[in-house]
């Protein structure tokens, strides 16, 4: 009787000590987890929960490389700071009042903590600003990927006209103009001629530079065991299995860099944003959009490609619920561009608990917040 009732007693512990997992299938306790993850070893992480889709290219979360400099723009301090002062110089705009500072502060993340930016005459654009930390590891540059390098990306805005609205030429002109930048020209190029291709180099060499210092992420994954509480060492392990996070948010940048839908078209409704499609007019581009950096994302709302959720927490609920609904009525019944939901976008019957670690797991990824004094820019002539 008495060796049944030690047995019932395990038994009970066991089911108890399961209780305490991540919600892991396999049974984790927070312990193994913390001691798996923290090891310094990816291979002994739990696997990935990977859709089929995601499988292609994936590399698992982890602390960033070192950042490369393509070969016709190498890297140099004089370029880096003589592309400082150009990023804050609203001599580049059509105006002479908005720089790339303006969308893009690093007192608000490097954004502007607005739903959309202010340009040219107050003109709103469509899409939410992106953080330019950490942009020297994208592969492709704006929500639709339109820009294939960061010097392209840096043109873009200049001459939009809904941003700053001046033909390249013209800025290149403007700059030209102003003899105190000549010296800074020689230093970083080798003689004092300013073209539209240095000033774009300038700048991308400066934003390449903008790299988060190691986050409390990357300090537990790389030994630190104390570095994450249970409830974020938790929210760490549902981003990776159940709550699929990792499918998209993947590789040390938190990206795969590739381009989804996730039923946020609106199609056919106001706030309407046809995404990739707009660059490569393949009907199977319809709403998708390129998958941002969550590092520092906690300081980068608001969120998604037109900033309509303020908040991290909504984010995660409206994955919770399997995001939007798009169903074709009426005449889209037959519309060869109405958009389709990728698969791996589902219900993920998530607890409320479950939701605030993701949320706090998140946060995890902030090093600090980024700030930067505008430097004291090259007077005009008189």
């Amino acid at each position: 009787m008495k060796d049944r009732y030690l047995a019932f007693l395990a038994i009970i512990g066991a089911v108890c000590l399961l209780s305490y997992t991540s919600g892991d299938p396999t049974g984790y306790t927070l312990e193994e987890l913390r001691t798996l993850y923290s090891s310094g070893d990816q291979s002994k992480w739990p696997s990935a929960h990977l859709f089929d889709e995601a499988k292609e290219g994936f590399q698992d979360i982890g602390s960033l490389p070192n950042m490369k400099f393509p070969e016709n723009n190498p890297y140099s301090e004089d370029k880096m700071e003589l592309g400082k002062m150009l990023f804050f110089d609203p001599r580049l705009s059509k105006s002479g009042q908005i720089s790339c500072a303006n969308c893009h502060n690093p007192e608000i993340g490097w954004s502007d903590g607005s739903r959309v930016s202010f340009g040219h005459d107050r003109q709103t654009g469509t899409r939410n600003a992106p953080t330019l930390v950490n942009i020297g590891y994208a592969k492709t540059f704006f929500w639709d990927g339109r820009a294939a390098t960061l010097e392209e990306q840096v043109k873009a805005p200049i001459e939009n006209p809904v941003e700053m609205n001046l033909h390249m030429s013209l800025a290149a002109k403007n700059i030209r103009k102003i003899k105190e930048y000549k010296p800074f020209f020689v230093k970083a190029f080798g003689n004092e001629d300013i073209t539209e291709e240095k000033i774009a180099k300038a700048i991308a060499t400066f934003e390449r530079s903008l790299i988060s210092p190691p986050s409390k992420f990357d300090k537990f994954v790389s030994g630190k065991k104390d570095a994450l509480n249970d409830s974020e060492l938790n929210g760490l392990h549902l981003f990776r299995t159940k709550a699929n996070c990792i499918n998209c948010h993947n590789t040390p940048y938190f990206s795969d860099q590739k381009f989804h839908n996730l039923g946020l078209t609106y199609y056919g409704r106001k706030y309407e944003d046809l995404g990739r499609y707009i660059v490569t007019q393949k009907n199977e581009d319809v709403g998708k959009f390129k998958t941002p950096t969550l590092r520092e994302v906690s300081e980068n709302k608001p969120y998604m490609h037109n900033g309509l959720f303020p908040e991290l927490a909504n984010i995660v609920m409206m994955y919770n619920a399997g995001m939007g609904r798009e169903t074709p009525k009426g005449e889209q019944i037959n519309d060869p561009k109405f958009p389709h939901k990728s698969g791996m976008i589902e219900k993920l019957n998530l607890t409320d608990d479950e939701v605030f670690d993701i949320v706090a797991f998140l946060k995890t990824l902030n090093s600090y917040k980024y700030k930067m004094r505008p430097p004291e820019l090259p007077k005009s002539n008189p």
